[in-house]
């Protein structure tokens, strides 16, 4: 394996771990309901506290480490998300719970920038390919994730989660044999608004508009990635049914990244992204009418159009403004994705109030808004 290749590979690797370990509170929730009482409108305050501090902090957790290039963003980020998310199973009620997560969180929003801004790095030619093996590290994490935790607490119990860390300590060791020193993208001289003026220079206005359809994207998928497990339980599906639905919609869009990101290196982001987001809003209704067995493949179908566009706004975003790979995978990966979970319990509080169904059903709208400004998009293909 040539050194760029092992780079590219540990990195996906310290994407994957992170956020398997982050993918075990959402599948959870009917349990932490069932144990600690929460409301959902409690379960909304988990989930976008969680979101919050995983991503909408990651710009500035961005610019500090461009600053000082340091592999502690990297390691002790990594290290808070594998012990704390694991301890959470453990907290007696919904304060010590939120604690546990938030903790866990900030170590996430720790280590997502320097390394997604390492990848373009070491890349190559094949850019856009890249970052999707890149995402595919976390999407595969998230859908194995809950497959994963379900399954052991559902034999083992919650009291038993704290073992779990033991495998991410582990695979920690071995990253620290790896992974080099970040490098710097030549912007410690400026202040915080200098970096991102400089980051995104003359090219602000489109990686505007493609933020705005990064945080549609993210409204949508994290309010059904929220609430979708609560809702299955509540039609009679096991907590390990619910997680498997929860992982099909995720590794479904693992597959489609991948795919999304091989198509766009030839024909240009701008295709790809009106494809997925045409059929994104059909697909997330369709889901809300199935029922039985058929909501598995309701659930594949819609999770591949929900996140098949995720590492395509990283990726053009960084080419567009190669001088701040780190700062603009920060607000796309994290900035988006954090304020699309803020709404969680907003979301939250209209289920309590309507129930789930109808509130995500018309939350499956939300892609087509994005459809006019995606039309605004360049055309243009990824360097290389």
């Amino acid at each position: 394996m040539s050194s760029n290749l092992k780079i590219l590979f540990s990195l996906s690797l310290i994407h994957f771990t992170g956020d398997f370990y982050s993918a075990f509170i959402n599948p959870l929730f009917p349990v932490f309901v069932a144990k600690l009482g929460l409301t959902l409108t409690q379960v909304g305050i988990i989930a976008g506290t969680m979101r919050l501090l995983a991503f909408i902090i990651q710009p500035t957790v961005g610019y500090w480490a461009d600053r000082y290039q340091s592999r502690a963003f990297i390691f002790i980020g990594l290290a808070l998300t594998i012990v704390f998310i694991p301890i959470s199973g453990i907290a007696p009620n919904f304060w010590l719970l939120l604690l546990c997560v938030a903790l866990g969180s900030t170590g996430s929003a720790m280590f997502h920038p320097s390394v997604t801004g390492m990848v373009p790095l070491y890349a190559g030619t094949k850019a856009s390919f890249s970052m999707s093996i890149f995402n595919t590290g976390g999407t595969l994490a998230f859908g194995l994730g809950p497959l994963f935790i379900t399954w052991y607490v559902a034999f083992f119990g919650l009291a038993a989660m704290p073992f779990t860390m033991i495998g991410g300590l582990l695979v920690l060791v071995f990253l620290l044999t790896v992974i080099p020193k970040p490098q710097s993208e030549g912007m410690r001289r400026f202040g915080f608004l200098g970096t991102l003026k400089e980051s995104l220079g003359s090219t602000w206005k489109v990686i505007a508009l493609i933020w705005l359809v990064m945080f549609l994207r993210a409204v949508t998928g994290q309010s059904f990635l929220t609430f979708m497990p609560v809702l299955f339980v509540q039609k009679g599906f096991s907590v390990v049914s619910a997680g498997t639905i929860y992982a099909l919609f995720l590794v479904s869009g693992t597959l489609s990244g991948l795919l999304s990101g091989i198509i766009s290196d030839r024909i240009g982001f701008k295709p790809v992204f009106l494809f997925t987001f045409f059929f994104m809003a059909p697909a997330l209704w369709l889901l809300m009418q199935l029922s039985g067995n058929w909501i598995y493949i309701g659930a594949a179908l819609a999770g591949s159009f929900v996140l098949a566009p995720l590492p395509l706004g990283v990726t053009m975003a960084q080419t567009l403004a190669p001088k701040g790979r780190s700062m603009v995978a920060s607000l796309m990966m994290g900035f988006a994705y954090g304020l699309g979970g803020i709404v969680a319990p907003l979301v939250g509080k209209l289920a309590d109030a309507y129930t789930i169904r109808p509130v995500l059903t018309a939350i499956a709208c939300i892609p087509l808004l994005a459809i006019p400004v995606i039309a605004l998009f360049p055309r243009i293909r990824s360097n290389g």
